[in-house]
């Protein structure tokens, strides 16, 4: 098990807009660092609206929540879920029946201090939208990852958060890019990534490819990176990868040529 650097980081991910893969990304990065030997807190702090423990298969298994521990009703290792196929990745339950006003900024930030101490990374699961919910999973974050998907109104949304994040102070923010179509990009029916990164002028972290799998892996709570076979597990992967300060390639998707170029020498430079 790694040792965490500097009392352990706090990364929070975000979007703006709901639905574009935030807790898809918070699950699957997690249990990649896991399986880097990492030790792992993913946090959700969509109060009222959690499904971190859904996705992740952990539903069954959770007693008690955040809010809870806030409150005292129980401590942090009893709220704390441990996954069952990596006993260093564990999960902190928002709370389903309570409401983003029923917790503070301030409540935030003691609660991951406490954890930076025992852990190497505490992934955080931040709410759709800009109010509470956002301003208390921002709180005590180190850096941010923002998800976009490759359409406008995605982009716009993660744009303002973007510019949200840098009035916070924020001076680490880097960009993935969600569901993906190599095709599609190609024929000129989405996005190009040098569109989004030329717009969001952030640094990338991650792309990860449309992959019908991942809806499969949500239902069932068996994330897509324990897929070997999955182009989107292998992505997310990379990403933990990065997170964990190792330089790795992007994946090339299907021959998109001189595009995937780029986006090599872009990570790259970024590196350098």
């Amino acid at each position: 098990m790694m040792e965490p650097s500097n009392g352990g980081q706090v990364v929070v991910v975000t979007s703006g807009k709901g639905g574009v893969g935030k807790t898809t990304t918070v699950t699957n990065v997690s249990m990649g660092l896991a399986k880097l030997g990492c030790k792992v807190v993913a946090m959700d702090l969509d109060i009222g609206l959690k499904k971190l423990d859904l996705i992740m298969g952990l539903e069954n298994r959770v007693i008690y929540d955040i809010v809870q521990v806030i409150e005292g009703e129980c401590t942090l290792r009893q709220a704390l879920v441990k996954d069952r196929r990596f006993p260093n990745l564990f999960m902190l339950p928002a709370a389903q029946t309570r409401n983003k006003d029923d917790i503070t900024e301030e409540q935030i930030k003691n609660l991951c201090a406490e954890m930076k101490k025992e852990f190497d990374f505490i992934l955080i699961d931040c709410p759709a939208g800009i109010e509470r919910g956002f301003r208390n999973s921002i709180a005590a974050a180190d850096w941010a990852v923002v998800v976009t998907n490759p359409e406008v109104s995605a982009v716009r949304d993660a744009d303002r958060i973007i510019g949200m994040l840098e009035s916070a102070q924020f001076k680490d923010i880097k960009l993935v890019i969600n569901r993906i179509r190599p095709e599609m990009v190609r024929g000129g029916d989405m996005l190009s990534i040098d569109d989004l990164l030329n717009h969001l002028c952030i640094d990338l972290i991650g792309i990860v490819p449309e992959d019908d799998g991942v809806v499969i892996s949500t239902n069932t709570g068996e994330p897509i990176i324990l897929n070997p076979r999955s182009m989107a597990g292998r992505a997310f992967f990379n990403i933990a990868r990065r997170f964990n300060n190792e330089e790795v390639p992007f994946l090339d998707l299907n021959n998109t040529g001189s595009l995937w170029d780029r986006i090599r020498v872009f990570f790259s430079r970024q590196v350098g």
